[in-house]
C-alpha cells in the first residue's frame, strides 16, 4: 500500500472482527505487543471480549482504516479513574506511519486528560508514535507479558 492517503477511524462493527482477529495470530505483532490476553489465539473468547468492548459506553473502540482498508484498531478505556489508549497495527503496515495519523485523529478529538499508555520497553516503534503525539515517559513497571510467557520491563506514558 505504501504510504496512505487517507486515515480514518470509525466505531469498530462486528463485520470488523474476522481482520482484527487475523492481525493479531501475527507472532511478531504479538511479540511486540507483549501484554495480550492469555488466550489470544481463541477466536471465541475473541469475539466475546470485543462484544463486550464495543458494548461497553464507557470504552470507545475504533477500526482504523487507511484508503478505506482495515488496518488495526484503537481503544480507549478507563480503570481506576484513569483513562488508557492501546492500538494494533496490521504488521503488513508498520512503518507507514497510520499509528501516528491514527492516534492524532484520536487525541485530537477526545479531551480525556491525562491519556495514558503502557508499552513494552523494546517496542520501539510505539514508543516513537508515542512520545511523537507528545506522551512522555512516567514511569515503569516489570509485568507478566502473556506473548512472551515471561515478566518484562512496561513503560508507562503520558499525555497531559
Amino acid at each position: 500500500m505504501g504510504q496512505p492517503h487517507v486515515v480514518t477511524l470509525r466505531a469498530t462493527r462486528a463485520g470488523d472482527l474476522d481482520e482484527l482477529f487475523r492481525f493479531r495470530q501475527d507472532p511478531e505483532a504479538s511479540r511486540m505487543a507483549a501484554f495480550t490476553p492469555g488466550d489470544g489465539h481463541d477466536r471465541d473468547a475473541f469475539d466475546a471480549r470485543w462484544a463486550r468492548l464495543i458494548a461497553e459506553p464507557e470504552v470507545d473502540v475504533r477500526t482504523i482504516r487507511a484508503d478505506g482498508v482495515i488496518v488495526g484498531d484503537l481503544v480507549r478505556w478507563s480503570d481506576d479513574g484513569a483513562t488508557f489508549i492501546g492500538y494494533w497495527i496490521d504488521t503488513a503496515h508498520w512503518g507507514e506511519g497510520i499509528a501516528t495519523r491514527a492516534l492524532r485523529l484520536f487525541v485530537d478529538a477526545v479531551h480525556d486528560r491525562p491519556l495514558l499508555a503502557h508499552v513494552a520497553a523494546d517496542n520501539a516503534g510505539s514508543i516513537r508514535v508515542l512520545e511523537k503525539l507528545g506522551f512522555a515517559q512516567a514511569g515503569s513497571a516489570v509485568s507478566f507479558a502473556n506473548a512472551r510467557g515471561l515478566d518484562i520491563e512496561e513503560r508507562i506514558y503520558r499525555l497531559d
